[in-house]
């Protein structure tokens, strides 16, 4: 999917998110406790929502996404002191290996055209006793799109891989990843929310 679509959505995607609140307020709750006292690197922040609610808790945030816009709104809202934000690519990470605790990507590798490739830098940069959470919305077994898949498609937002909960957990798996937390939380599109570690 094209940078350009994100830096369209940038100054409209928290507001659009709001019809997600209930999976937003579990993942920031959860999220901050993982995060709590931990040196953090968020990708995919998009307006750094994610990265606003756990920064209290953690000890430094460092959030990044690949669309330039997405960072420029990040910037402008009122953030903690320990957050910085940045513009990076998931699969092409400029930071030392072993530099971090914690490694979010929420709701991004589907949309990632090699999902791998981002799951092999944030290996590299996560330390051997960290923690991956890659929250990810699924899609049904039968395959049909609800509603609101259908409107995100029409407005030029495509995922470059439709999961189902099952196939997305072997996808992690098959990545070398350990699952040692998931659940489903139901939204206008279902989220899988699954903590690994290496």
């Amino acid at each position: 999917m094209s940078k350009n679509i994100w830096d369209i959505f940038a100054p409209v995607y928290e507001f659009a998110m709001r019809s997600q609140k209930d999976i937003y307020d579990f993942m920031y709750g959860r999220i901050g406790e993982v995060a709590r006292g931990k040196d953090v690197l968020e990708l995919a922040t998009g307006p750094g929502m994610i990265a606003r609610h756990i920064a209290p808790l953690a000890n430094h945030v460092v959030a990044t996404d690949f669309a330039p816009k997405m960072i420029e709104t990040a910037r402008k809202a009122k953030n903690p002191e320990n957050v910085r934000f940045e513009v990076a690519d998931a699969t092409s990470l400029r930071f030392m290996d072993n530099a971090f605790d914690v490694v979010v990507i929420a709701n991004a590798l589907h949309i990632i055209p090699e999902p791998s490739k981002a799951l092999a830098e944030i290996r590299r940069v996560l330390k051997d006793d960290g923690v991956l959470i890659a929250p990810n919305f699924i899609f049904p077994a039968d395959g049909k799109r609800n509603l609101w898949q259908k409107l995100l498609s029409l407005v030029g937002v495509r995922f470059a891989h439709e999961w189902t909960e099952n196939e997305y957990k072997s996808f992690l798996k098959g990545n070398g990843w350990t699952i040692t937390e998931n659940c489903v939380i139901k939204g206008r599109i279902d989220l899988a929310y699954v903590e690994c570690r290496k």
